[in-house]
């Protein structure tokens, strides 16, 4: 592979990555739209025990060939570009401007939610209730207690485990299934939480949070393997029914990111830290305080009108 080559699929990382830190803008999508989305999976979907045996037998070079680890190896390098470096500008938004930042991922999942439905070529009976169906699971668990908390070994496995999802089919956003699990915060603030540790040279703390990302890792492993040829399959023979359970998904997540929210319960974190547990949905007009609607409106057909643009391009990548 060309050094150019390299650069290329690397940018092209990197614009997943941003994708995948943002609720509501899918990782996946972008590989569709930059061309690389079957190679990614073709190349996922080759990743078995055969590959370490290989290793031995013809070597590296030859093994990195024939498994396209160098194509993987760059996409990944530029997903970890944007993730480490968007990851402490998200955290400080969340912290700041949270009802904004809320405000705007709202008009990118609600833009979404037309883009994956329009993919829907033949609508029946079975359409309309999978979307219902959707609907209805995706807010019952914007409004459920967590399963776990989002500090929990095991539901940091499972959170990877669900997110990975996002690479794989487009459509989906990894973030965005992340807000519905609670763990986003946890694991944004875990990847600028390390950074900064690092550099503070406070080891301690920057174990806890290697800790919560590499738990978080073994379940996008396990996720990937599992998910890559179910999805795949579900794809190509039940495209429909998929886009409209995923429709449904979106429709009813609305309410997770809705901008206006009263805290219901508080929980104390891995960290001592006293944080919001369960919240529901408001009325802007029942805040305490300025509810910032001009604002909100302002960001949310921006976030609205940035996937447009970006269903614009893919479209113009196809002709």
């Amino acid at each position: 592979m060309s050094l150019k080559k390299k650069l290329t699929i690397v940018l092209k990382g990197m614009l997943m990555g941003a994708a995948d830190v943002v609720p509501g803008v899918s990782g996946g999508t972008i590989a569709f739209i930059t061309g690389i989305y079957e190679e990614l999976i073709e190349t996922i979907d080759g990743l078995d025990i055969k590959m370490l045996r290989n290793l031995f037998k013809v070597g590296f070079k030859n093994t990195f060939m024939t498994y396209n680890l160098g194509f993987l190896f760059s996409l990944l390098t530029g997903i970890a570009i944007s993730i480490l470096s968007l990851s402490k500008l998200l955290t400080y938004l969340l912290q700041t401007f949270p009802v904004l930042l809320w405000s705007f991922f709202f008009g990118l999942i609600l833009a979404s939610v037309l883009y994956v439905g329009k993919q829907i070529s033949k609508w029946n009976i079975a359409v309309i209730i999978a979307i219902i169906l959707g609907t209805i699971i995706s807010f019952y668990i914007t409004i459920a207690e967590p399963l776990g908390s989002p500090d929990n070994w095991w539901y940091l496995i499972f959170s990877g485990f669900i997110a990975i999802i996002a690479m794989i089919l487009p459509g989906v956003s990894g973030a965005f299934l992340l807000l519905l699990l609670g763990s986003y915060k946890t694991i944004l603030g875990s990847v600028s939480g390390l950074l900064e540790a690092i550099l503070e040279g406070n080891w301690s703390q920057a174990r806890d949070y290697f800790v919560t990302l590499f738990l978080f890792v073994i379940g996008c492993i396990l996720g990937l393997k599992v998910f890559s040829k179910i999805l795949t399959w579900l794809f190509k023979n039940q495209k429909n029914l998929t886009l409209a359970l995923l429709t449904g998904f979106m429709i009813g997540s609305l309410n997770k990111l809705w901008p206006w929210k009263e805290v219901v319960s508080y929980r104390t974190d891995s960290h001592g830290e006293v944080v919001p547990f369960l919240e529901n949905s408001i009325s802007p007009f029942d805040v305490k305080g300025e509810p910032q609607i001009l604002y909100v409106i302002l960001l949310t057909v921006t976030g609205f009108l940035l996937i447009l643009i970006m269903e614009k391009w893919a479209n113009k990548k196809t002709l």
